[in-house]
């Protein structure tokens, strides 16, 4: 019997899980896939928002005002990366100043600091590669990049190395409202917890439809990226956003937290939850759009392009708190943009729920400090040779585009739920995430892979399930 069960390991359920790991509680947290952060937390423009976009009132508006200021202390706890790089959402006409000074209304009274409009002279300085369309801009400083996968494995990491228990693979079939807990089934086990919280993301609502009569509904929104070469990661410094629109913030045009460039996503509701496909359409719709925000957008240093899905909800707001007809039944539901920003303001709001419902006693020994891999590409050479003295591995390069060693593949794979995947090394390490897109170094994490999970080299895989990259082995060896 757990005391609390949460369904999603996305950057909100990992969110939500390292937070009530400060209390002695009993907690699950239940994953379909074979990785924590593998839904819309994998896939996204990876940005915080500064807080003007939503509307005062609104649960988005308050919890992104919230969750903002919050993520410096966890960057520096759960030693993620992030930086502050600020935004602008520019205008290509007098006319449209009118929609920027909307906005700079909206994020006063949301109560967003260090937002101001600026006219094009001071803009080019700032951004000499915008568009000579473009008449001014709203900037907020506050504004940020981060890595979503490598702050929710973070989160996952010291949740877990707090007690929490994470059970991958194990999507929820039904769940069942007993007198005083909740049967939980799974393809695996039959879970029982005394309070279910639902983070599911794009499958929220079908969690909530087995044990509430409230029924929501989530709307898959698709969205197309395209990533550039890091030769081209300093083509803007700030976040570059246009105008929104109803169907959201825009195209972007954006630096990574890894030093690529990165432009889109376009919006595009869809049917299926697993659909994230690209299309030529999409990609040239993102293409077109971010050329207008950016002069001469290098179209020959597209190195790979992704789609993600946003768990739209028909509320056109958060659903967060207990599902008025199943007691102990808490909603962290259509969670969209600015969900990653809210975060960690979701979690304290829930923490709150928790504390109101089942009073838990503080842990006196949590420990909030998790430590991340070190990255071999950002020593110093003294720091290098001092590592691969201690171990050799270090001294082994396996992804050449990223400068990713054997000894971080390795701690990837030891670590608290250690990578199983090519596609968990990767966003653990970012091997294949370079120029050649591991077109190098696959081969050989899947080598490393089998030898340090003692499992046959056919039975490694992209990213779970039936993803397997070989699949028998023939008199001359692998094919």
């Amino acid at each position: 019997m757990f005391d609390i069960t949460i369904i999603g390991s996305g950057v909100v359920g990992c969110s939500i899980a390292r937070e009530l790991a400060r209390y002695k509680l009993d907690i699950c947290v239940l994953e379909k896939e074979s990785d924590v952060a593998c839904g819309t937390t994998r896939a996204n423009s990876a940005i915080i928002h500064a807080g003007y976009d939503a509307k005062p009132g609104t649960l988005k508006a308050k919890l992104n005002a919230l969750g903002n200021p919050m993520y410096d202390k966890l960057a520096e706890e759960l030693e993620f990366p992030f930086r502050r790089n600020g935004s602008i959402v520019i205008c290509f006409s007098h006319e449209e100043i009118k929609g920027l000074e909307k906005l700079l209304d909206q994020g006063r009274k949301n109560g967003i600091p260090g937002l101001r409009i600026i006219y094009k002279d001071e803009l080019m300085k700032m951004e000499p590669n915008l568009s000579d369309e473009v008449v001014a801009a709203l900037y907020a400083e506050t504004a940020g990049i981060v890595c979503p996968y490598e702050m929710t494995i973070a989160l996952a990491e010291n949740a877990a190395e707090n007690g929490v228990e994470f059970k991958l693979n194990s999507r929820v079939l039904n769940i069942v409202k007993k007198e005083n807990f909740y049967e939980i089934e799974t393809i695996n086990e039959v879970i029982k917890t005394k309070m279910v919280i639902n983070a599911a993301g794009v499958y929220a609502d079908e969690i909530n439809n087995m044990v509430s009569k409230n029924k929501i509904k989530i709307i898959p929104r698709r969205g197309e990226y395209c990533v550039f070469d890091k030769s081209v990661g300093d083509m803007v410094k700030t976040t570059v956003f246009q105008l929104p629109t109803a169907l959201g913030k825009g195209i972007l045009v954006a630096p990574t937290i890894d030093g690529n460039l990165l432009v889109g996503p376009n919006a595009v509701d869809v049917e299926d939850k697993e659909d994230v496909s690209t299309t030529r359409e999409g990609l040239n719709e993102v293409l077109r759009v971010a050329k207008r925000s950016v002069k001469c957008i290098p179209t020959d240093k597209i190195i790979t392009s992704f789609a993600g899905l946003r768990a739209r909800c028909t509320k056109e707001d958060f659903i967060i708190g207990e599902a008025d007809d199943a007691e102990n039944f808490i909603n962290a539901a259509g969670i969209e943009s600015p969900g990653l920003t809210s975060a960690p303001a979701i979690a304290r709001m829930v923490e709150g729920i928790v504390i109101q419902k089942l009073n838990p006693e503080m842990k006196k020994d949590f420990n909030p400090i998790r430590k991340a891999i070190k990255k071999f590409r950002e020593l110093t050479n003294d720091e290098r040779r001092e590592i691969i003295k201690e171990n050799p591995s270090y001294g082994k390069i396996v992804c050449r585009c990223e400068t990713v060693t054997e000894g971080e593949v390795l701690e990837a794979i030891r670590r608290p739920l250690g990578a199983r995947t090519l596609d968990a090394v990767k966003r653990r390490t970012r091997c294949g995430m370079g120029r050649c897109q591991s077109g190098f170094c696959s081969t050989r994490i899947v080598d490393i892979l089998s030898r340090e999970l003692n499992e046959p080299i056919t039975d490694i895989t992209k990213f779970g399930g039936h993803s397997n990259i070989l699949v028998e082995k023939n008199k001359e060896g692998i094919n």
